[in-house]
C-alpha cells in the first residue's frame, strides 16, 4: 500500500490500478485518499509540491484536490503558512470509527478494568498488514507524547501487540510480513532478523502472550495478547507496557500476564 520517497513512506497511487476492472471504483476518490494519506508519515506541514510528489499527482491535479479538500475542512493551512495539515474534520471522522466499531466498544470497559488493576499503560491496536494501529490508549503516569496518540502506528514484527498477532499466523505469512516491513531499528535491541522474530513467536505460542523488551523504547517492556474475529483470524491485540526501571521482565510477566490474558479472553464475548 505504501512506497518510499526520500525515506518517507507514502501512499502508492498504483494501488488503484488493481481496481481497474471494477465499474464502481471512483478514481477521484482514490486520489483524495492518496492526498490525505501522505500526512500519515509527515513530520511537518507539507507544501503543495510535496503533497503532489508523495501522492503521485502532477501539480495541477494536486492543486485541485488540495483546494477541494480544504474547502471541505479535511485540509487546512498551517498557522504560519508553511504548508498544509490535516483538518479538524479528520478528528470527527476518527471519532466515528472509534464510537461505532463494535470491537472497540466492547474492549473499552475491559481495558479500563485492566488499567485500574495494573496502573500501567494499556492499549488496544488493530492489525493492518505490516503495522499495528493504536485504536485505544490508556496512558500510565509517565508517557512520551506519541505513546498517547490514537492512530499512531508501529511495526508488527517488533512490538508486543504485533508479535501476539504474528503468533496466530502461519509461518510463511509471518516471513512475508517481515520481508515487507521497514526494519530500521528503534533501539540496539530491536529485532533485525527473521530468526529473532520467529524465536519470540514460538515462545508466544507456548505461553499465550508475547513479550517485547526494549524493542521500541530502550527502557520499556510490553506484553501482548491477540484478539481474533469469528474465523479466528487476528483483528489486533491488547497490550500492557511498563518501565524496566520499575520491573524486571520476569516480575512484570509474573504480576500482569494472567490479567492480560484474561482481558484478551474476555474479548471473545463480542462475537
Amino acid at each position: 500500500m505504501f512506497r518510499e520517497l526520500n525515506g518517507v513512506p507514502a501512499f502508492d497511487p498504483q494501488e488503484a490500478e488493481k481496481f481497474g476492472n471494477d465499474p464502481l471504483f471512483v478514481r477521484a476518490a482514490a486520489r483524495a485518499v492518496a492526498v490525505m494519506s501522505v500526512f500519515e508519515f509527515a513530520h511537518k506541514p507539507l507544501t503543495l509540491n510535496e503533497i503532489g510528489e508523495l501522492a503521485g499527482l502532477d501539480r495541477s491535479a494536486a492543486q485541485r484536490m488540495v483546494h477541494t479538500l480544504q474547502q471541505l475542512g479535511m485540509i487546512v493551512r498551517d498557522e504560519q503558512d508553511r504548508g498544509y495539515l490535516p483538518g479538524r474534520r479528520v478528528l470527527t471522522m476518527a471519532c466515528s470509527h472509534l464510537r461505532m466499531n463494535p470491537v472497540l466498544r466492547h474492549a473499552t470497559p475491559i481495558l479500563l478494568e485492566l488499567r485500574r488493576r495494573t496502573r500501567e499503560r494499556v492499549d488496544m491496536s488493530l492489525w493492518d498488514d505490516t503495522r499495528m494501529i493504536y485504536a485505544l490508549r490508556m496512558p500510565s503516569k509517565h508517557e512520551i507524547f506519541t505513546a498517547t496518540l490514537t492512530g499512531n502506528t508501529v511495526p508488527v514484527y517488533c512490538t508486543g501487540g504485533g508479535l501476539a498477532v504474528l503468533a496466530h499466523l502461519p509461518d510463511d505469512e509471518i516471513a512475508s510480513i517481515f520481508e515487507r516491513s521497514d526494519r530500521t531499528p528503534f533501539t540496539a535491541d530491536t529485532f533485525t532478523t527473521l530468526d529473532e522474530v520467529m524465536a519470540e513467536v514460538t515462545r508466544t505460542r507456548e505461553r499465550g502472550h508475547s513479550v517485547a523488551v526494549s524493542q521500541l523504547l530502550r527502557h520499556e517492556i510490553a506484553m501482548g495478547a491477540v484478539v481474533t474475529d469469528h474465523s479466528n483470524r487476528p483483528l489486533g491485540a491488547i497490550h500492557l507496557a511498563g518501565s524496566l526501571d520499575e520491573h524486571t521482565p520476569e516480575e512484570f510477566q509474573a504480576k500482569f500476564a494472567p490479567l492480560l490474558r484474561r482481558a484478551a479472553h474476555s474479548m471473545r464475548d463480542y462475537r
